[in-house]
């Protein structure tokens, strides 16, 4: 029987493509889980309580939000929220999920973005604490991943989806200096949690669809990929060990081998209803660790809570055999999951995610 390890060094083992006591889980919650959560334990901490292996930590908020009002000449609907680059949220109506407005929706020249009021993400106060914070949850045992950004994320939610593509081909100096700066700001991020000691660096862009990429892979190639590998070698230059993983929804199996090339080395969340896990675990298993998994659009709202365990163990039987699998539903829970399900989550990853419950 394997002596059991401290949360860090089971993600470390695994993500070492060595097999841990047990495959280590995450989990995230939207706010109608959580309340549901409270409820049915009268606990507010469900990382604690369901012994989440995973922390983050990330860089602290801007004091003081600059004026983005003359990009909203119209205004802005009642509850709407203002993130640090200008692009607005508004209450949809509908759980969580909110509308979008485009702060550089009529924006047409460089000139324009570069009197635009972008954040300082270089402050020393929003990064000063890093150190602190991920020595502390070291201490506490906890493996430490921190955000360093997205790119093609933010680009689009400032200009607006449609014509982000547009001005790629009509103004591809505009985008280009668009994608530069937040290449900078996300760079800068990653070096700044690397010298934190994080274990992980995670960045993210949504790039795929249900059955095909948002873009053509060699546009992602032209566009997005050195970006990105800027992005990662800012974080390696300053810790060689430092685990990158990527998170795109969708379906990106094109471009799976240009994030191994430029150092991804964890993929999340691996959707299953996009991409067959087992056959990327057969393909990249020896390059890539993955993280999640579990379908959030059928296994976890729509299974019964034993077909949630079968396939969990289907998943610990393919994806985690030799390590390289963190197992999680591939998003945020929703408010149809069940508590059943949830519950039936965890029960079998300590079933069969442990030395003595694999074949």
């Amino acid at each position: 029987m394997m002596e059991e390890m401290t949360p860090r060094d089971r993600v470390l083992m695994a993500l070492s493509h060595r097999t841990p006591d047990r495959v280590p889980r995450t989990v995230k919650f939207t706010p109608a889980v959580q309340r549901m959560f409270e409820e049915k334990t009268g606990g507010k901490d469900y990382e604690a309580y369901f012994n989440i292996e995973i922390r983050f930590v990330g860089f602290k908020p801007l004091r003081g939000q600059p004026d983005f009002s003359r990009y909203y000449p119209e205004g802005c609907p009642e509850g709407t929220t203002i993130g640090e680059y200008g692009q607005a949220r508004y209450p949809a109506h509908f759980h969580h999920f909110t509308g979008l407005l485009f702060p550089m929706r009529k924006l047409t020249e460089v000139e324009e973005l570069e009197i635009y009021p972008w954040p300082d993400v270089k402050a020393p106060y929003r990064h000063q604490h890093l150190e602190e914070a991920v020595a502390v949850l070291h201490d506490q045992g906890y493996f430490v991943a921190g955000r360093g950004g997205s790119i093609f994320e933010i680009a689009w939610q400032l200009t607006g989806y449609e014509k982000f593509f547009m001005d790629i081909v009509d103004r591809p100096e505009f985008i280009a200096y668009i994608l530069d700066r937040l290449t900078e700001d996300c760079a800068f991020r990653s070096r700044r949690l690397a010298e934190a000691d994080v274990d992980m660096v995670h960045l993210g862009d949504d790039v795929g669809m249900e059955d095909r990429m948002m873009m053509s892979p060699d546009m992602w190639r032209n566009w997005l990929k050195p970006r990105l590998a800027k992005v990662i070698q800012a974080a390696k230059e300053t810790k060689p060990d430092v685990h990158i993983s990527y998170h795109s929804d969708g379906y990106i199996k094109p471009i799976i081998p240009d994030l191994i090339e430029i150092g991804v080395d964890v993929l999340n969340p691996v959707q299953p209803e996009c991409m067959d896990p087992a056959e990327l675990k057969r393909r990249y298993g020896d390059q890539l660790s993955f993280w999640g998994t579990i379908g959030t659009q059928t296994t976890m709202p729509f299974g019964t809570p034993e077909e949630v365990k079968e396939t969990v163990k289907h998943r610990i039987e393919t994806v985690g055999q030799g390590g390289g699998l963190i197992l999680a539903p591939t998003h945020v829970l929703e408010p149809e999951v069940p508590w059943e399900n949830i519950v039936a989550f965890f029960e079998a990853i300590d079933e069969y995610g442990t030395g003595e419950g694999r074949p």
